[in-house]
């Protein structure tokens, strides 16, 4: 993981843990990594990795069970809260940026299509 100076460490390593959920590669009620490891991994302070672990515990995204490590929350609603607002984030970029190269909606969904298509083929072969 490759952190940017623009947002603090502990949120990017919210993030991260948020988009593997998202993935599917942390399933509900699975163990998460423990701060130790995570800290080594990412090679940051285990006072960061903590911090996030609370920030995350604190919005229902994980859970801790004293003595056995934190927990993926099991809400589906919580789950699916992070993929939209993640899909929300993108999209609201993409529009963004697509919009100050002045491409409008229709020739920007035609883009969006013809991409999407590419990205299908080269996944096939």
């Amino acid at each position: 993981m490759k952190f940017n100076d623009l947002q603090p460490i502990y949120i990017q390593i919210m993030d991260y843990i948020k988009y593997l959920i998202i993935k599917g590669e942390l399933k509900p009620l699975e163990k998460i990594p423990s701060v130790r490891d995570i800290a080594s991994e990412l090679k940051v302070n285990p006072n960061t990795v903590q911090r996030s672990y609370q920030e995350l515990d604190r919005e229902g995204v994980i859970f801790a069970q004293r003595g056995l490590g934190n927990f993926v929350t099991e809400n589906p609603e919580i789950i699916d809260n992070l993929k939209n607002n993640k899909v929300d984030e993108i999209l609201n970029i993409f529009i963004e940026e697509i919009s100050k190269l002045g491409i409008n909606r229709e020739e920007s969904i035609k883009l969006l299509n013809e991409s999407w298509d590419k990205h299908e083929k080269s996944i096939r072969n």
